[in-house]
């Protein structure tokens, strides 16, 4: 039971990973952002509310940072 489990973990690892090649620069700074405010939210506040506003706020963060401005 283990080493099936192992197998669908790093299955499911693969598979993220995978998932993200095909993103541009500001898609990854923007999942990277929502994944840090959320960390930071839940690890703040201690609730699952805590963690959707920090993702929220980080994700939004991520993307304005990973804007390039055309003027």
């Amino acid at each position: 039971m283990k080493r099936a489990s192992k197998l669908l973990v790093c299955a499911i690892l693969a598979g993220w990973l995978t998932a993200c090649a095909g993103m541009s620069e500001r898609d990854r700074d923007t999942v990277v952002g929502a994944g840090v405010g959320t960390a930071i939210g839940a690890g703040v506040t201690g609730d699952v509310g805590g963690a959707a506003v920090g993702g929220v706020v980080g994700g939004v963060v991520g993307n304005q940072v990973g804007r390039r401005d055309r003027y």
